[in-house]
């Protein structure tokens, strides 16, 4: 296209970039604008030259710059300007082509032939591959008689690779490669003018806030909203660190007047940015609210004393500082006024400013505090000071030892009947085992009727309530039979070896009677070592298993360990005495029930020290359906003490 020079060029001073931010032109495509003696300009996309033309052209002069292009209140984007000068040089064709110099008439006959010339510019943005466009246009050789220059303007839209801030180089082909450097403007600048609206990636979603007093809230509302996912972050002064905020509404009390927010969505990435809190007076009290200050001692680097003091609040404030001696008030040490409102403020971890300061050549030896006036605030706050770490040090002392006696306390009122069991086997023989739970064998006295079996067997459930595995003779008749009384009493042995406990032999009078006969037969035998004495009579299959037992009872006093395996109760109502006892029971531990019953739970509970170190190992039934023991014991002594009970067993199974 060709416009007159004037009108051009008032045209080119409009598109310029003006100091109030980037003009908008009115292409929306590639252009290139002719000026005095070309026309017939036309622009189209070239390869990079390797080699560089020369067509008797030459750039005098290049001025990149950028403008946004758009047309009929369309979406505007970015467009690089080349503004172009050219020189004709005749000679410098005619010096290539071996003419000399004298020949003007030749070249301009040669120029009128061929009106046509071109000229290629190039550009590159950083990382990306150079761009050139070929301008072709026609010469008007009459006007050369005036001068030998030209120029044109050349319009690219949406340069490839260049965006906002890039850095652009432009150069020419021409010999001179000429290259000039230039900056796109950034997108916050462009968005920060009145025509934001007409660039796509000005294009944020706004965010306004209505403050709900009655719910204590402030809720958010968004223009421009579209279905792409909105983020929200907060933020306290505008170059605070940004904290997602992920709930809405806000609650009332978080909001202060130097709160800001920032708004994005997933598409476009640039945030915008409002504060619409700043005017709102009645937040500032949230800000007073949360001001948070302390004081501790330091040293400086002569070790001479310092009062340090630390203040963090949600905004900024303005305001001052000083120390005091607290006496009945608060007495302000002159000359030492420090002001709030500077520079030093930074921001922690948790959103909050904090500013710091120290007073020098202050006695920490009165305990000094702090007082803080704030820039709107009526009142002063504090004192603040400084805390005495001896006297909180002996108070954490004696709150710890009331805390120690306290638990104390609480331990021996729920352990209470662990440490009466501990005091009373402290009592019974030195420290033994507490809290163990073996097997306990109740064995029936020979003379049973249906008052003492009914004691048995409340004896029995009693012991299997606290925790006892117990095993009562006259509930196990049918292993008995299957087994033979003898074998079942080794059986429960057995058990007791390997889980621990004690044998309960329950007495009645007949029984201490029984047993006194029973040791003067024994008694006999032992003098006499006769092998035909008459056998007791049996009277029933729980006076073999007493029987029994009282084998047992005479091998254990052999081998001085009388009561590590067998204790005795009575079920008499007259208290018995270790006096009234056969003397094969004496020694043996005595509990008359019920009075002794918790006695009776206590010694089955914590046994005695050493027990299992000498108990028997008992080995499988003889050919007479008896049982022997590894002992110590020599042939005599284990005949006597178990040929009665093989005797006892032989018969009681001829009787069955």
């Amino acid at each position: 296209m060709f416009l007159p020079g004037w009108s051009i060029l008032c045209v080119l001073h409009t598109l310029r970039m003006s100091a109030c931010g980037l003009e908008i032109s009115g292409y929306d495509s590639h252009e290139v604008i002719c000026l005095q003696v070309i026309s017939n300009c036309t622009i189209k996309d070239e390869m990079p030259l390797i080699v560089a033309e020369n067509n008797g052209l030459d750039v005098r002069n290049l001025t990149p710059y950028f403008e946004l292009c758009c047309r009929d209140g369309a979406l505007c984007a970015l467009c690089l300007v080349i503004d172009t000068e050219i020189n004709f040089n005749p000679e410098t064709d005619m010096e290539d082509e071996g003419h000399s110099g004298n020949d003007e008439e030749d070249y301009s006959e040669e120029s009128v032939r061929n009106p046509k010339a071109s000229v290629t510019l190039c550009y590159t943005a950083a990382s990306a591959m150079p761009m050139c466009k070929k301008v072709e246009f026609t010469v008007n050789h009459a006007a050369l008689t005036q001068k030998n220059w030209a120029k044109f303007s050349v319009v690219i839209n949406k340069p490839a690779g260049v965006s906002f801030s890039s850095h652009v180089t432009v150069y020419s082909s021409k010999p001179s490669h000429l290259s000039r450097e230039v900056v796109a403007p950034s997108l916050d600048n462009v968005c920060s003018q009145a025509q934001q609206e007409r660039v796509e990636q000005c294009r944020v979603p706004r965010v306004s806030s209505v403050i709900n007093q009655e719910r204590n809230q402030v809720e958010l509302q968004f223009a421009g909203r579209n279905k792409s996912l909105l983020y929200v972050c907060i933020q306290y002064e505008q170059n605070g660190r940004c904290q997602t905020w992920n709930r809405t509404p806000i609650p009332l009390y978080s909001v202060t007047t130097c709160m800001c927010l920032q708004v994005w969505n997933e598409v476009q990435l640039r945030r915008s940015l409002s504060c619409p809190f700043i005017n709102t007076d009645f937040l500032q009290k949230n800000v007073w609210q949360n001001v948070s200050v302390s004081v501790r001692q330091g040293q400086m680097s002569n070790y001479r004393p310092m009062l340090w003091w630390n203040l963090s609040a949600p905004c900024r404030l303005e305001g001052e500082v000083w120390p005091c001696l607290r006496e009945t008030t608060c007495r302000e040490i002159k000359g030492f006024r420090q002001q709030l409102a500077n520079s030093t403020w930074r921001q922690n971890s948790k959103g909050q400013w904090e500013k710091t300061g120290v007073f020098e050549e202050i006695k920490l030896q009165l305990s000094p505090c702090v007082m803080v006036k704030v820039k709107g605030m009526g009142d002063e706050l504090g004192p603040f000071c400084l805390k005495n770490s001896g006297r909180r040090r002996w108070i954490l002392l004696v709150v710890g030892i009331m805390l120690l006696v306290c638990l104390t306390v609480l331990v021996c009122y729920l352990l209470h009947d662990f440490v009466k069991k501990w005091v009373w086997s402290w009592g019974h023989g030195g420290l033994v085992k507490i809290g163990r739970r073996g097997h306990v064998v109740l064995l029936s006295p020979p003379d049973m009727d249906d008052r003492v079996s009914e004691s048995v067997c409340r004896l029995g459930s009693q012991l299997c309530n606290k925790g006892f595995s117990v095993s009562v003779d006259q509930c196990s008749r049918k292993e008995q039979c299957t087994l033979g009384p003898l074998p079942w009493l080794h059986s429960q042995l057995l058990e007791l070896n390997s889980r621990g406990g004690r044998v309960v032999l329950v007495l009645t009078r007949k029984a201490l009677e029984r047993a006194k006969e029973w040791t003067h037969r024994n008694t006999e035998v032992i003098k006499t070592k006769g092998d035909d004495m008459d056998l007791p009579q049996i009277c029933s299959p729980y006076s073999d298993i007493f029987t029994a037992s009282l084998c047992l009872i005479q091998a254990d006093n052999q081998q001085g360990r009388a009561g590590e395996r067998f204790l005795l109760v009575t079920l008499d109502s007259h208290p018995s005495s270790d006096r009234s006892l056969p003397e094969l029971l004496q020694g043996l531990p005595l509990f008359q029930l019920p009075s002794h019953s918790q006695a009776l739970f206590s010694e089955l509970t914590v046994g005695r020290t050493g027990r299992g170190s000498g108990q028997r190992i008992w080995t499988d039934l003889t050919a007479f359906g008896g049982w022997r023991a590894k002992t110590k014991e020599g042939p005599d002594q284990q005949k006597a003490s178990y040929g009665k009970c093989a005797e006892v067993e032989e018969t009681w199974r001829q009787s069955v």
